[in-house]
Parts: C-alpha cells; structure tokens; sequence
C-alpha cells in the first residue's frame, strides 16, 4: 500500500472509531506526511517496505534538526499509532515501529499563575462593553472550570445549567462531563447572558454561548489574543495563555485541600497519572512560599565545605 491511501485510511479510522479532535487529526497528518516525504526521497514508496532501523533514523534526522523532545514525541506517536492500525486491519504483517525509541527528557512541570494573578487577570475586562462583558464571562468560566480552550469556545447555551450550577463539556474523544461552576462565574455569565449576548445574537439563533463581534463563534485564536491582552494590561509576567488557567484551576484545588480524583474527574483526564503533575507543582509552590516567607527559609550563610 502506498503512502497516501495508508495515512487516509488511518486518519479515517481515527476520526470515526477514536473520535480524534480535528485539531490532532491535523497534527497527525502533517507529522505522516512528512515521515512519507523522508521515506519516498530514500526510495520507499510502499509502507511495507519499511523497517526498524529506517524509523530510527528519522527520529535521528529529526533530533538533527533541532526539532523540540516534545516534538519528537508526537511524531513517534504518530507513526506508531499508524503502523499499529495497519497490522490489526491486515495490511501489514510486522510493525517496524514497535522497537523504535522515543525521546527521554524529564517532564517539565505546567506553568501556573499566582491566585493574586489570576484575580488581577479576571479583572481586568472592561464590563461595561459588550466585548469585555463577554470576556470576564469567559475568564471566570474558565478558571472555575478548568476546562480546555476549545471546550470554552463550542459551549453551547443548553448545556449550561445555571440552576444546578453545572455544565455540560464535550472533550476529546466526544467524552462527555459534568463540571460545576462557582457562584462568581455564574454571576458573570448570567449578567452576559441576559446583556450582551442579546446584542451580540440579535436575531437569537445562535447556539453557542459564546459569540464573536458579529455573533457567531468565537475562535480559540481569538480568545488566546484577548487573554494576552488582560495579561498585558494588568502587568502579568511572563507569557499568560488559556491553558495556563486550566493549569491554575488544577493546582490551586489541590493547594486547597481537594481530592485528586475529583480534580481528574473536572479536568477529563482519562489516566490520574496525568492529573498527577499538578500535585507536584502544589509541592513545588509550597516550597517556594515557605522559602520566600520563613524566617528560616532561606540559608544566606551556608556552611562552608
């Protein structure tokens, strides 16, 4: 089978079978049509002509190239989950990607904004525009949530339940959950709701809660700009994204007392180990506080030795 028809029937099975988003689907095939590329220029142009050692050295030429380790990491997953699929349909009868290595790197802990950040963050908007009604609505939602940028952006207005305080999230996978929403998020999508989203959806036809300047709806790109923005405005340091607010949702519960299976259950991870991350940024921020504020925190004379 050639390259093409092998990463369509792949991206196919995955979009129906596993639900991929559109956004790793995309990811997916930009990182197979390069490792196609790589392996047409040296002469192999079927997928069965593949072999371990042709894998590896990809790997290599893209370390060569100064590509990222995380990088490097999706790109194995990529073609491994390919060749996975190829040998299970009958397609293949070895996977030449089941020895290949990945890259080792340590894990990186997330970035997390201070609680006083964040404070200085939701406040930034402007509430008395539409366009800042909207986004206080947003930023409150989001820290409350700890919900991903991409859920933010395709709520839909049904699947709020200001009652119950709850909403409805569809995550990767089309995996559904219900995530509850404090009282000042409630608050600031109740007062959008009722002010400027009828400005914004004039003719009320619009399903999304969320809507752009000229009512339809908003984009995660746009929405990053706007974070920026009230990060920039407010005096934030460092770079300040949506994501760092899912980061911020997950790390403060847990500095609060929270349990770690409730915080997976809200954040959609499908395995605790990745919500595990977050109880070691919790330990590391309590290292630096006590650092910063112990009157014996920190050792300016360390004995000699």
């Amino acid at each position: 089978m050639d390259w093409d028809h092998a990463i369509d029937a792949y991206l196919d099975w995955a979009r129906v079978e596993r639900g991929l988003s559109p956004n790793t689907l995309d990811a997916y095939s930009r990182d197979l049509g390069l490792l196609a590329a790589q392996m047409i220029a040296q002469g192999l142009q079927t997928v069965d002509q593949v072999q371990r050692e042709h894998l590896s050295a990809y790997m290599g030429h893209l370390l060569d190239q100064g590509r990222a380790m995380s990088t490097l990491g999706r790109h194995r997953v990529a073609f491994r989950q390919l060749f996975k699929f190829l040998v299970r349909e009958g397609l293949l009868q070895v996977d030449p990607s089941a020895l290949v290595q990945g890259p080792r790197r340590g894990r990186s802990l997330p970035g997390v904004l201070s609680e006083a950040h964040v404070t200085r963050l939701l406040d930034a908007p402007d509430i008395t525009t539409p366009i800042g009604e909207r986004d206080a609505a947003m930023l409150e939602t989001l820290y409350a949530t700890g919900i991903r940028v991409t859920e933010l952006v395709t709520l839909e207005r049904r699947a709020l339940h200001l009652g119950y305080g709850t909403v409805r999230v569809l995550g990767k996978g089309r995996k559904e959950r219900v995530v509850p929403i404090g009282d000042r998020a409630l608050a600031a999508i109740h007062r959008y709701v009722n002010g400027a989203r009828t400005l914004l959806d004039k003719a009320a036809v619009q399903r999304w809660l969320f809507l752009s300047p000229r009512g339809g709806c908003l984009t995660r790109t746009a929405f990053w700009y706007r974070v920026r923005h009230y990060a920039r405005v407010s005096g934030i340091p460092g770079p300040v994204y949506p994501h760092k607010l899912r980061h911020s949702f997950a790390t403060h519960l847990l500095e609060h007392g929270a349990d770690l299976r409730m915080v997976q259950a809200m954040l959609g991870h499908a395995d605790i180990t990745t919500t595990e991350i977050y109880t070691h940024v919790a330990r590391e921020r309590l290292r630096a506080i006590h650092a910063q504020h112990h009157p014996r925190g920190i050792d300016l004379d360390p004995p000699a030795g």
